[in-house]
């Protein structure tokens, strides 16, 4: 799994955390998980697979927030006994 972390600048209130969470999901239909935070200024989804960085900026910028950067890295889930 991929975690994608897009900062964003923009976002006033849930309607917007909204906004950005569909454009994530039409943007990238492979999309397992989409949160976004109003507060952190960011917006992060999970994939199988590597995703368009070039795509997800253009699809937050499209609906007239700002995407201030793409970042992904590998994700493993966190199980409730897989801590030590």
């Amino acid at each position: 799994m991929i975690k994608t972390t897009v900062k964003i600048d923009g976002m006033m209130c849930g309607m917007c955390e909204a906004h950005v969470c569909d454009a994530i999901r039409k943007a990238v239909p492979a999309t397992k998980k989409v949160s976004a935070s109003r507060a952190k200024k960011e917006a992060t989804f999970l994939t199988d697979s590597a995703v368009d960085a070039d795509a997800v900026k253009a699809a937050i910028d499209a609906t007239g927030y700002t995407c201030l950067g793409v970042q992904s890295e590998p994700y493993t889930k966190k199980g409730l006994f897989g801590r030590k």
